[in-house]
């Protein structure tokens, strides 16, 4: 169990399960739009025999990308900022103690 959720009382849980959830959903939302509209253009660029595609593709691409690094990774009660909140609270820990 980590040390983030320990500490939360059932409805503070339920709270972040939730928002956690939604942020995911809309990443996946995202992703989906992404890949709809991007075949879309992927097709008209084809059609009209130009390769301008790509540049919506690799911007967009990066915007997705980012997106989902915060959600994955860096929203709290991700496994990453859980560990970061660990560190702290042991470097602090250490420090009262010492």
């Amino acid at each position: 169990m980590n040390t983030t959720t320990s500490n939360a009382s059932r409805p503070d849980l339920e709270k972040l399960a939730r928002r956690r959830a939604g942020a995911k959903m809309g990443w996946y939302i995202h992703a989906f739009v992404y890949v709809l509209v991007n075949i879309g253009l992927v097709g008209l660029s084809a059609a009209k025999g130009h390769s301008w595609a790509m540049y919506p593709l690799m911007g967009w691409g990066l915007g997705l990308l980012i997106h989902g690094a915060v959600i994955w990774f860096l929203a709290p009660g991700g496994g990453f900022y859980d560990r970061l909140v660990a560190r702290e609270r042991r470097a602090l820990g250490a420090g009262e103690r010492g």
